[in-house]
């Protein structure tokens, strides 16, 4: 059966340290839509008409290459297991997808939406109240927000334990973010269970990233910042974004002290090196302003 191939094929990445979670979602869609057909076997066919569903050709390419690296595997195991063509769907353009940098405005529409989530009884509005902000006023991934427990709430701020590069870290939080944080955990810790998880779900169990990335495309779209499905558009992740360039733009001085800011920065956003931080640094109209004026300054004869 696929589908116990899939599973086998996910238990061995994850032990091998991958997280995997999009795929994982996508090779269970696949070994559904395959079985439906009869298939006890990866065929490339098959594949290929999985893929081209998708709303998007970025989108097809990616499930079209998760599936591939699936079909690899099982063909180690099985010769009459087929790959398909790696190229169907044609080449991806060589260019970064550039993140969306949020306006105070964006943010407070996201948060408004998240506020009338239903039930309007329920703590779903207030859960997804209090994550959002927590992601735009801490630049956390949201693996990292997902994964904390009541005993990583410190009075020193958060203790971030399960981090991309596998190490801890203490994130100190500003008032404003911890009195809004104290309040949702106020309301959190009235909800009976044995989970421990800060966000939890309707039914009082720890918050899946697939659940919370639909969510969020909901409250996106009814917020006005995305379209419908397979339309490009703000992403969850770019709250992280966001929270780099406001906090460098927040920087003033001259290059000594923005080259601490960018250093504190980057271990306040758990990066193994500063150089992990540039990927987050985008140019807006407050930093050109910025960097304009020492450019003059330094022409003139003086400092930047």
């Amino acid at each position: 059966m696929l589908n116990d191939d899939v599973f086998r094929y996910i238990a061995l990445r994850q032990s091998l340290g991958f997280k995997i979670r999009v795929a994982t979602r996508l090779l269970r869609r696949f070994a559904a839509f395959a079985e439906a057909r009869g298939d006890s076997i990866v065929r490339s066919q098959t594949v290929m008409d999985w893929a081209a569903e998708a709303p998007s050709a970025p989108q097809r390419r990616e499930r079209l290459n998760v599936v591939r690296r699936f079909a690899l595997h099982m063909q180690a195991e099985n010769e009459h297991s087929e790959v398909p063509p790696a190229r169907a769907f044609g080449n991806p353009p060589r260019r970064r997808r550039m993140p969306h940098i949020y306006t105070s405005d964006e943010v407070q529409r996201l948060l408004h939406a998240a506020g009338q989530l239903t039930p309007a009884d329920s703590m779903r509005p207030t859960t997804y109240v209090a994550l959002l902000s927590l992601l735009f006023s801490t630049g956390l991934r949201i693996s990292e927000a997902l994964a904390l427990q009541f005993e990583d709430i410190t009075p020193d701020g958060l203790v971030v334990r399960k981090t991309k590069f596998k190490k801890s870290r203490l994130v100190p939080l500003h008032p404003t973010a911890r009195s809004g944080l104290d309040r949702y955990l106020a309301l959190r810790k009235k909800i009976a269970g044995s989970d421990r998880s800060v966000f939890v779900s309707l039914w009082g169990t720890g918050l899946r990233y697939t659940t919370v990335y639909a969510t969020f495309l909901e409250l996106a779209r009814s917020a006005g910042l995305r379209r419908g499905p397979g339309t490009p558009g703000p992403r969850l992740h770019d709250a992280r974004h966001t929270f780099a360039v406001r906090a460098l733009e927040a920087c003033r001085g001259g290059s000594a002290e923005i080259a601490r800011h960018v250093l504190a920065l980057s271990t306040y956003l758990g990066h193994a090196h500063p150089s992990d931080t540039f990927w987050y640094l985008h140019a807006t109209p407050l930093l050109l302003q910025g960097i304009a004026c020492a450019g003059e300054n330094l022409f003139e004869g003086g400092r930047s």
